[in-house]
């Protein structure tokens, strides 16, 4: 938030003041909080300009509030494979623009493709940078990843993708579990060659790809469920979330 803030001209809290935000909400609303393995309760921080001002301008006053919902599964497929659709003609973010930041301008570049896509019957859309046309950025709101062998590639953080809290600490797990893990340029190509593909992001945590259509053509890969890569990596990160193996990471904050 502070990193987006900065970028959008507005003020932020202190890190303390989000921490303390954060907790005084989910204890205002801890008889949302789904049972385990049921669900989660979803924290949303919102900074937004609510001062009069019409010009094109920064606001003159600022509200920084916190939501929470109690969700299931962002998908509607659950932890089944998605399928997704390569797009090629629009795009979400580009080179100096705020692709990099949680605004919901990142948000609203992404509705046509992704209308287009679910009445095809997609689960959601992969989009690829601007410029070259040909290398990986992100889904619609997901980070995405691409495993073969003990290698896990995701596209690099250039500014035109969101850096992602579920990216880095899949990243971090990996890593911790012997995995190499490459952030850089991620050709399209490199899709037919994977024996993974999977999403990353807050609600999803992952979520397996179970096919990729790239200019009509379909790549499947696992069929009805995680494969080894992701499943390993899910259960490790939902147990680190659950308390039930050790944070060594020193993630977690417990709430009373």
């Amino acid at each position: 938030m502070r990193m987006g803030a900065e970028r959008m001209c507005m003020p932020a809290p202190t890190v303390e003041q989000f921490v303390e935000a954060v907790k005084a909400t989910v204890l205002a609303n801890k008889r949302w909080i789904p049972p385990t393995g049921k669900g989660s309760l979803y924290i949303r921080p919102l900074l937004m300009g609510t001062g009069a001002v019409l010009g094109l301008a920064p606001a003159p006053e600022y509200t920084f509030l916190i939501y929470v919902s109690p969700v299931g599964n962002y998908f509607k497929e659950g932890v089944a494979p998605i399928s997704l659709v390569v797009e090629h003609e629009l795009h979400r973010a580009t080179p100096g623009g705020t692709g990099g930041v949680k605004t919901i301008g990142n948000y609203a570049a992404v509705l046509k493709a992704q209308s287009v896509a679910k009445a095809q019957g997609y689960s959601d859309v992969l989009y690829l940078d601007c410029v070259h046309k040909k290398y990986l950025e992100e889904v619609s709101s997901c980070n995405v990843f691409v495993a073969k062998g003990n290698v896990i590639s995701t596209p690099a953080i250039k500014g035109t993708i969101l850096p992602g809290i579920t990216r880095k600490s899949i990243i971090d797990v990996a890593r911790g579990q012997g995995f190499q893990v490459e952030e850089r340029l991620v050709a399209v190509d490199e899709l037919l060659e994977a024996d993974e593909v999977f999403c990353t992001g807050t609600a999803v945590v992952i979520s397996p790809v179970g096919s990729i259509t790239y200019r009509g053509t379909r790549v499947p890969y696992v069929e009805g469920g995680f494969g080894p890569v992701a499943q390993q990596l899910y259960s490790t990160l939902t147990r680190l979330q659950m308390g039930l193996i050790e944070d060594k990471m020193s993630w977690t904050v417990e709430l009373r």
